[in-house]
């Protein structure tokens, strides 16, 4: 009764704090170009050619992705009318439901509520997930059905009384998953599952009545809207999804700078920020010890990271969003590494990986006023800037102070609290930032001083934004 208490207040307590790390002050800032606007625009048209099953943009059908997505932006719409806040409202819901995802998976793979808990803590503040969560892109939705697609396989892989509905669960995830992305939304978690259950020499594990119930799921839900488009598309939706947006982009680098061997790897760690220094060392505990520890926890972390890597590493096409359905994985190694490493402070690596995360964390308020001072023109309104400055200097002063008290879970509280220390100011620099980043103020300019009844010409960047913002006609200039 005392576990099952805390296990209430741990996710009471995840629930309150993802509100404030991904839903208040969501509509703060407009909608960005160009893939927000892409996405909230396709949705908007959706609505106004009365479709729930062809996605629209500029009044052709639009093939680039498939519907979950645009159906919860719909909903959103509905409920809260055409606006950032919800364009972004799903996104942010479906983070919480992955921060309380990984507290779950935590608890089943670990037995120890406080290293899920930690564990959900790392993912909630670490600096991909929470960009992730505040913006309107597939990758969140996408990621967390597969986590809750794999937590539901290794909740039944543990509890075997509970195979069949644990089954059923996982493929009706990763169908919505391959409605929200493509086929990878089965292939990745089919992938990991298999390769977990040939290191345990347990494959025969799917072999039964209920995988094949949950195959029949699979199909009921992914396979109607796919035949819908085939059917009515033909070689039209078959070129643009299939080939352009999934076979080119194996052999072709839209992105030739990110094609490199060592692209994923370092944004693998540097999107963990603040916990770049703690993915590190769990990454080296896992390989020098964790898998050597009778706990099939840690080989079905190691599977799934590994199999997230590979699946992308062969793509040419490489954006660091890909491989964000590894995160959930990671933060549990960290979680639990950390977790450990604060019982036995003896242990000088840790000493170690504190100092250099603050180290790392101190670059902030020294590159900023720098920053502030070479490029001036940036920052109009600076004292708000000057304010966060000495906040955040403050913030690490106090972690110094714990960490020469060697007072470990004080610090990870403080880090916790990191990205939402810098999203605090946001709001101050909206007006300088927005310019760059959405088209909003210039649609609004051209809506109240021009005459609209003509296309409007504008450069490519700016066409899903503008049309977006204004609703008229847009066409592109140049390339």
């Amino acid at each position: 009764m005392i576990e099952i208490h805390k296990n209430t207040k741990h996710i009471f307590i995840l629930l309150i704090l993802s509100y404030f790390f991904f839903i208040f002050g969501n509509g703060i800032l407009s909608l960005t170009n160009p893939d927000e606007v892409f996405y909230a625009q396709t949705a908007k048209e959706m609505a106004r050619h009365a479709s729930w099953l062809t996605p629209y943009l500029f009044d052709t059908p639009n093939f680039e992705k498939p519907v979950f997505l645009y159906w919860l932006l719909r909903i959103g719409f509905i409920l809260f009318g055409v606006s950032s806040f919800a364009a972004r409202l799903f996104p942010a819901v479906f983070a919480s439901l992955g921060v309380v995802a990984v507290y779950y998976l935590g608890l089943c793979g670990f037995k120890d509520s406080r290293k899920a808990f930690y564990s959900a803590l790392v993912l909630m503040s670490s600096g991909l997930y929470i960009g992730l969560a505040r913006t309107v892109f597939t990758d969140m939705v996408f990621s967390v059905l597969i986590l809750l697609s794999l937590l539901s396989f290794f909740w039944g892989y543990l509890r075997r009384e509970r195979k069949g509905v644990s089954l059923i669960i996982f493929f009706a995830c990763s169908a919505f998953a391959v409605l929200t992305k493509g086929p990878l939304g089965l292939i990745i978690p089919l992938f990991i599952v298999i390769l977990f259950l040939w290191f345990r020499h347990e494959v025969r594990y799917l072999w039964c009545a209920y995988a094949i119930r949950g195959i029949f799921i699979f199909i009921a839900i992914a396979l109607p809207w796919y035949m819908y488009m085939l059917t009515k598309y033909k070689n039209a939706f078959t070129y643009e999804f299939f080939y352009n947006d999934h076979i080119r982009r194996l052999i072709e680098a839209e992105h030739k700078a990110n094609d490199t061997w060592f692209f994923y790897p370092f944004s693998m760690i540097a999107c963990m920020f603040p916990w770049s220094i703690f993915a590190l060392a769990s990454l080296y505990s896992l390989v020098k010890k964790r898998l050597l520890q009778d706990k099939p926890v840690y080989l079905f972390l190691a599977c799934w990271i590994a199999v997230v890597f590979a699946v992308f590493q062969v793509a040419h096409s490489k954006l660091v969003s890909y491989i964000f359905p590894l995160f959930p994985a990671l933060a549990l190694l960290i979680g639990d590494c950390m977790f450990d490493s604060a019982t036995t402070l003896q242990n000088n690596s840790v000493r170690m990986s504190l100092a250099l995360t603050w180290c790392m964390l101190l670059l902030l308020p020294i590159a900023l006023p720098v920053s502030l001072i070479l490029y001036p023109q940036y920052a109009t309104i600076k004292t708000p800037l000057y304010f966060f400055i000495i906040l955040f200097s403050c913030l690490l002063l106090l972690m110094l102070r714990f960490i020469l008290r060697r007072e470990f879970f004080k610090v990870i509280g403080l880090m916790v609290l990191i990205m939402p220390s810098i999203l605090v100011a946001v709001p101050f620099i909206r007006s300088d930032i927005e310019p760059y980043i959405s088209s909003r103020a210039a649609s609004e300019y051209m809506v109240k001083k021009a005459d609209l009844d003509s296309v409007i010409l504008c450069s490519k960047p700016f066409v899903r934004g503008i049309r977006y913002y204004t609703d008229r006609e847009v066409a592109a200039l140049g390339n």
